[in-house]
């Protein structure tokens, strides 16, 4: 797996973007310019005060690196991605397209399982009450999850973790509280996923459960199911008036981002990139199921199923 872990935060950032020999410098207005070699980092996310160049673009597109564009609160706009070299290129797409719904409702079955199962080790990991019940309703789902397991498991999850009369929710523009963090972590698991997609030489609008007409990453929003409780764990956390505006809440969820999720240490960006290329095999047909791990915990590992 590419260990390309490094996310750097320029959402505060004012002064200048540099492209230099195998790597970019990052030069403030006032201070002393450091520089990063390409080759560590996975994701730059870019404020609304940061001047670059074309030449930068390139320089982080060659090495694929996600470069998403943020707005004043910090949350991510927009995106710039390289273009997949992946030798299989067309004929993933083809199998995207024609893959059979079979298939795709057994893909969605194992991711929304890993995502469940990944819920009930953070009540559990935090001391909530509900591991066991989401356990078993993660035994329940099926191909397609016809009985909308995920949808049950949700409700309870929220309700356990937020509190009754809270609940999940984007957070519509506030800036402080559980849904911001968890809105800001998201973003950040996003541009991991999405780069993991377009890496993986597949069609990243040609989703298995997500098709909305205007997603051009649905398949990303599909394969980061097993990935969001560990941006929950850290996040649920935080005090109720922490929020990503602040640097140390912004820098804990961009950590929360990368940490460490398989069996061999490997960190998020490596794991999700594992999964879609697990994935472009699966729509090929040179494997039977998709492999997906889920959530176990920071001092854990997490489990295949």
């Amino acid at each position: 797996m590419a260990e390309q872990w490094r996310v750097i935060d320029l959402c505060g950032f004012e002064g200048e973007l540099r492209s230099t020999r195998g790597g970019v410098e990052v030069c403030p207005e006032k201070g002393v310019s450091t520089t990063i070699p390409v080759a560590e980092v996975a994701v730059v996310l870019v404020g609304m005060k940061v001047a670059l160049s074309a030449a930068v673009l390139h320089r982080l597109a060659e090495a694929d690196v996600a470069v998403l564009f943020c707005d004043w609160r910090g949350i991510p706009e927009g995106g710039c991605y390289s273009w997949s070299d992946h030798g299989r290129v067309a004929a993933r797409h083809r199998a995207q397209a024609e893959v059979s719904l079979p298939r795709k409702k057994n893909a969605w079955a194992r991711l929304i399982r890993a995502k469940i199962e990944g819920q009930a080790s953070v009540l559990k990991n935090l001391k909530i009450r509900g591991s066991g019940e989401l356990l078993a309703l993660a035994d329940q789902v099926r191909s397609g999850d016809p009985g909308n397991v995920e949808a049950q498991a949700a409700r309870l999850y929220w309700s356990r973790a937020l509190g009754k009369g809270v609940g999940r929710q984007p957070a519509a523009g506030q800036l402080i509280g559980a849904n911001a963090c968890l809105d800001y972590g998201y973003s950040v698991l996003r541009g991991h996923l999405m780069r993991a997609v377009l890496a993986a030489g597949l069609a990243p609008a040609l989703g298995v459960f997500h098709r909305g007409r205007g997603n051009a990453f649905a398949l990303a929003d599909d394969l980061i199911e097993p990935f969001r409780p560990a941006i929950d764990e850290v996040a649920l956390q935080l005090p109720p008036t922490a929020s990503p505006s602040d640097r140390p809440v912004k820098q804990l969820l961009v950590a929360a981002a990368c940490q460490r999720f398989d069996q061999d240490g490997h960190g998020i960006p490596a794991v999700a990139e594992a999964l879609a290329q697990s994935f472009g095999r699966y729509v090929e047909g040179d494997i039977d199921r998709l492999n997906v791990f889920s959530w176990q915990g920071p001092s854990s590992v997490g489990t295949e199923n």
